[in-house]
């Protein structure tokens, strides 16, 4: 059997204002919040979001699917 690593289910349409903590702190940011969503213009399809850090605000884009590995991302303020 061959593996397969955790992924966290998730909805890419009620991601917006979802909590997120970072496995690994990115530049001492942990905690972080989902601020916009990022659609493709002609399918409206979820392509991406921007995650604000809780601590002091910066915000990033990321790929929305990339909180699908829980090697990486965990759901809620742990």
């Amino acid at each position: 059997m061959a593996f397969s690593p955790k992924r966290n289910q998730i909805n890419p349409n009620k991601l917006l204002l979802s909590k997120w903590t970072a496995i690994e702190p990115i530049n001492k940011r942990k905690h972080f919040i989902v601020i916009e969503l990022l659609r493709d213009p002609d399918t409206e399809e979820v392509t991406g979001c921007m995650i604000e850090a809780v601590i002091d605000k910066y915000q990033m884009q990321i790929n929305w699917k990339d909180l699908k590995n829980a090697e990486v991302w965990r759901l809620g303020w742990k």
